[in-house]
């Protein structure tokens, strides 16, 4: 579908085909989705606000009912639940789409049942606890499935856990405070898992697309955090998490544009560069030096001037690519 609508932008810029047959053949090309492919949309839909429409309404059902309900009524009422949708997922005449919506259904509910667990016996237990468990006792469900959407759903468990447990008891050593600690901790994890998804995608025919993009934005938002509270408080002196994020930004680079191209990637990094570049701007223009009129003149031209070429080389890259 992405290459023929890129044939077809292709040939519309190029004047192959004249502005008035365009409609006809945005038609015949079949980008416009058919009416049966609205209906499957709107079935899929349906079916999975369904789906998390029973999981929210087992939730809201004990919350509201809290006082009149026993304990092992509570916990029979989410266990229930777990059962039924374990049932419809091993059910044989079930769709595919049936067992995925069960599925991250039972993975949910985990959730539910963890959460009151810990109100019923009141626990003690960290935050971090809790989803850690949670991401721990759903990987079972995840790994049946095997569906992206699960998956990025797992991870965004896991990061949830570091993010908490960092947040908590900070880094190894004492070295980092809590907030550095815990957005390494993310870095890290959400890099392990890019590179873990590219491989698998090449060599296990895992999804792309969204998923990797989605992990791309966990890898770059941690590190760009990083860089900016960096030049924020020493400026742009050496440092691990400068060199650290020079290496993303050119294995990013390398990777994304000639091992395999995607735009998307480049382009966030751009963001990062740019977001970075100015800050660093503003602190020796404003904070380092005399602060004056013309030092928010030319940090606004440099950073028209960045953006702009920025454009201009995204859109090269992208007829270098279509091609």
């Amino acid at each position: 579908m992405a290459s023929t609508r890129r044939e077809l932008i292709s040939l519309i810029e190029q004047g192959v085909i004249p502005p008035e047959q365009v409609t006809r053949a945005v038609q015949a090309s079949g980008l416009l989705p058919s009416p049966r492919a609205w209906a499957l949309f709107i079935d899929r839909l349906l079916l999975w606000l369904g789906g998390l429409a029973l999981v929210f309404a087992v939730l809201f059902f004990i919350a509201y009912n809290w006082a009149e309900m026993g304990r092992w009524l509570r916990f029979g009422v989410v266990q229930a639940a777990m059962v039924l949708a374990v049932g419809i997922a091993v059910w044989p005449k079930a769709s595919p789409m049936v067992q995925r919506v069960a599925l991250t259904s039972v993975t949910l509910l985990v959730g539910v049942l963890l959460a009151l667990f810990g109100q019923v016996y009141q626990t003690g237990a960290d935050p971090w606890q809790l989803f850690f468990t949670w991401a721990l006792l759903a990987l079972p469900w995840v790994w049946v499935a095997r569906f992206e959407l699960l998956w990025v759903l797992w991870l965004g468990l896991l990061n949830l856990a570091v993010g908490l447990y960092f947040r908590t008891w900070g880094g190894p050593f004492g070295v980092l405070t809590s907030s550095d600690a815990a957005l390494w901790g993310l870095f890290g994890l959400n890099t392990l898992a890019l590179i873990t998804w590219e491989w698998g995608a090449r060599y296990r025919d895992w999804p792309r697309q969204w998923a990797v993009r989605l992990l791309a934005v966990g890898s770059g938002m941690p590190i760009t955090l990083l860089m900016i509270v960096s030049i924020v408080d020493v400026g742009l002196v050496w440092s691990p998490v400068l060199v650290i994020y020079s290496l993303w930004l050119a294995v990013l680079y390398s990777i994304y544009r000639y091992w395999r191209p995607d735009l998307f990637m480049i382009a966030g990094g751009c963001v990062s560069a740019l977001t970075v570049t100015t800050l660093l701007l503003a602190r020796l223009l404003l904070w380092e030096g005399d602060w004056q009129e013309g030092s928010l003149l030319l940090i606004t031209i440099a950073v028209l001037a960045m953006g702009a070429g920025a454009v201009v080389w995204l859109k090269r890259l992208h007829r270098e690519i279509s091609q």
